[in-house]
Parts: structure tokens; sequence; C-alpha cells
């Protein structure tokens, strides 16, 4: 890599870190570009040739850690042996990664992050495709093995991500009743009796 791409890669990082920094202690209303351009310290000529606008540094923040939240459930869909493994395996991925990385948590279980999604749905996906075609495959596995119930594939990822979504969002909406650990104990098991062939 050459020096002025390190550098380009440096800049873009602190724009990223700084837009999450600024969403988590400003809110949507606070994400502006001058915001932005403060806490990064970098011109805004710069925000502008990395991502074009306000709306693609957000995109860009988004997706990064969407990544990280599907490598982590498709590293545990991988390491488990069976369907119902599987499962709890991914429950227990999805709760960690809220309570270890509360503020981009924060970023895709916002009402941004649902706007924007249901705005560009098929573009996050595509832009997600290999993580998304792992867990495509689990469930085909499970059908085809007789594990999981022959259902529409998204209805399978609904009703497996579904529930455990609804309580990310309730634990980070800030009401105090949800423990996400045991919330990964008993979650897994109702999910299982819901998608078992």
């Amino acid at each position: 890599m050459s020096p002025k791409q390190h550098r380009g890669e440096v800049t873009s990082d602190l724009l990223l870190d700084s837009a999450l920094r600024v969403f988590v202690e400003s809110g949507e209303q606070g994400l502006t570009v001058s915001a932005v351009v403060r806490t990064s310290g970098v011109s805004l000529g710069s925000l502008y040739h990395h991502f074009g606008s306000l709306d693609g540094l957000i995109g860009a923040l988004s997706h990064r850690w969407l990544d990280r939240l599907l490598g982590e459930l498709t590293k545990a869909l991988r390491n488990a042996g069976t369907a119902r493994a599987g499962i709890a395996g991914a429950v227990e991925a999805y709760l960690a990664f809220v309570q270890e990385h509360r503020g981009p948590a924060l970023l895709l279980h916002s009402p941004l992050a649902d706007r924007k999604g249901m705005a560009r749905g098929r573009e996050f996906r595509d832009a997600q495709e290999a993580r998304v075609s792992e867990v495509a495959l689990w469930i085909r596995q499970g059908v085809d093995s007789g594990e999981l119930a022959p259902l529409p594939l998204p209805l399978i990822e609904s009703l497996v991500l579904g529930p455990v979504v609804a309580v990310a969002r309730r634990s980070l909406s800030g009401i105090d009743d949800v423990d996400l650990d045991e919330a990964a104990r008993l979650l897994p098991e109702q999910i299982w009796r819901s998608v078992r062939a």
C-alpha cells in the first residue's frame, strides 16, 4: 500500500469513528457534516472526497458494523454441529455483539438505519451478499437434513433473528427490564421450537 493510500484509509477510518461518536453522543439530529468534521479534525473536502455526502458516510459506517455483526453470526453458525446449536450460537453471538459494541448496535438498530434499510434494502443486502449467503446456506442445509421445518428461507431467517433483534432493540432503547445474558439462555429453545422440523 502506498503512503497516499494509507493516509486515505486513516482519514476514512477517522471520519467513520467520529461519525459513530457523534451519533452515540448526540443522536441522529446531532449527526451533521459540521459535527463530524469538528470531531474528527478532518477537512470538509476530505469527507466529501471519501464518502460523497453525509448519507454516504452513514452508509459506509452501517456497512462496516453490519459486516462485523454478520461475521459473528456466520462464525457461530459455521461452528455449530446441528441446527439447534446454530440457533443457540447465533443468539449468543448477536446479543454479545450488542453488549460489546453498544454504540454500533445503537446505530444498527436505530430509526435512521431502519429508514435507510427500507429505502435501500436490496443495495445493503447485496453489499453483504457473502455473509447473507452463508446464513442462507446454513438454513438450506438445516431444511435438507430434516432438522429445520421446510419453510421459505426468509421466514426461517425472520423466526430465528426476529426475537433476537426485538430483545436487542428493547435493551438498547434504555428500557431496563431485559437481561441480555438471560435472553441468550432462554431464547434459543423458544426459537428452536418455532423452526424445528
